[in-house]
């Protein structure tokens, strides 16, 4: 499929977020953005978009699919299908999402979106591929029924696009709209861990399912934004795999079928506290961090642009690039968000992390182009470099300002 038009819509998305931070800035509300949280967001989110290049095409393959083979009634495309697609898809959401909340294995698959204990929207971008997998099969009802996969692609391309500007505290509330759609006022109670937000405001679009099925709030104290035990940890990999490591945990402990059943499928609410803080101590995710500096920043700031370039340029020229190209520069991309999470996190690893990086694409010219002489050649020369001067402490104190202990 191309994938050019998909690609434009990140420059897009980036242009918003400019904005809501500079307007924040204006209306001195700091404090909406913070660093570590934000460069996060965007990571998660450009992982999201690097895996969309290689399974939107198989989501979209399997809506035409279930359509051909298996439609229930045929519903045509006249114009008033639109109105009730729209509706149909709010209604399929609103039960994604609800489910999302309140079924263990699903929430390891969304609690994700929820970890920032900011609201913005950088935390829009916070939507993993496990996520994406369990709503496409949601979305796959539309086509059973008998929407025409040709109608009900654009409709999603448009919730998602929605959905993204609910996430902001920069809109206060919006009237007789409140009413009828999901405003970034109702998505605030949605994304708050205060006891009385809690599981509230699942609609996507339309506020009025909430109401049917009682789980409406309006948003009344300004909200606490987070999970209700907060991870405080800026790991790619942490934020993406700490519940599944407690699920897998809790399954473990079980002493009964219906015990380990629950475990994977029962509500997130009855999960063990202990066992994260646990799990926290195993792989020593510590919240305290050493001083930084400017250049930490800048690096930080330098890596996460790079991997957006390079992901908009892949995302255009996807379809004419070899299969090589593509393993290369993802690879590349995906070691780089891991070790924006391990720079925040100060993990001892960050410099191996660093070499890994630093030989993908001196493997890739070796395989494509120079031959495996160019690989020996430059591994050889690392390795004398690295005996010669003391790369991993210049590497620590070029970003921190004394070297950390590191965990």
């Amino acid at each position: 499929m191309n994938h050019v038009y998909e690609a434009f819509a990140v420059p897009g998305f980036l242009l918003f977020m400019a904005i809501e931070f500079i307007y924040a800035r204006r209306k001195k509300k700091k404090e909406i953005f913070k660093f570590s949280s934000s460069i996060t967001n965007i990571s998660i989110g450009v992982a999201d978009r690097l895996m969309d290049l290689f399974f939107s095409g198989s989501f979209y393959a399997l809506y035409y699919y279930v359509y051909k083979n298996f439609h229930f009634f045929d519903i045509g495309k006249s114009w008033y299908v639109w109105v009730i697609l729209i509706l149909a898809t709010d209604l399929v959401w609103y039960w994604y999402h609800r489910l999302g909340h309140e079924v263990n294995v699903l929430w390891g698959a969304h609690i994700v979106h929820h970890q920032s204990e900011e609201f913005n929207y950088t935390v829009s971008a916070r939507i993993t591929i496990f996520q994406a997998f369990v709503r496409t099969v949601f979305w796959s009802f539309l086509p059973l029924v008998g929407f025409h996969p040709d109608m009900v692609i654009p409709i999603l391309l448009f919730h998602g696009a929605y959905s993204f500007f609910t996430h902001t505290q920069m809109i206060g509330k919006l009237g007789f709209l409140e009413n009828i759609l999901i405003t970034p006022s109702h998505h605030r109670v949605h994304h708050a861990s205060d006891e009385k937000y809690l599981n509230k405001n699942y609609g996507d679009v339309f506020v009025f399912w909430d109401m049917l099925f009682g789980t409406f709030q309006r948003e009344q104290e300004a909200p606490t934004y987070g999970i209700t035990h907060p991870l405080k940890s800026n790991s790619f990999l942490w934020q993406h795999f700490h519940y599944v490591l407690e699920i897998a945990v809790a399954v473990n402990r079980a002493a009964t079928f219906k015990d380990k059943f629950l475990a994977v499928f029962g509500p997130p609410e009855n999960m063990d506290p202990r066992i994260r803080p646990a799990l926290e101590r195993k792989y020593k995710i510590h919240t305290e961090k050493a001083q930084t500096n400017a250049n930490f920043r800048f690096y930080l700031n330098f890596q996460l642009a790079v991997s957006i370039i390079s992901l908009f340029v892949m995302s255009v020229m996807y379809d004419q690039m070899e299969t090589a190209s593509i393993v290369a520069i993802s690879s590349t991309i995906l070691v780089t968000l891991i070790n924006c999470g391990a720079l925040l996190e100060q993990k001892r690893w960050i410099y191996y992390l660093e070499i890994i990086r630093f030989f993908i694409p001196i493997i890739y010219v070796s395989q494509q182009y120079a031959g495996p002489e160019f690989l020996i050649t430059m591994t050889v020369t690392f390795i004398i470099v690295s005996m010669l001067f003391p790369l991993q402490e210049w590497y620590h104190k070029r970003l921190f300002e004394e070297r950390p202990e590191l965990a």
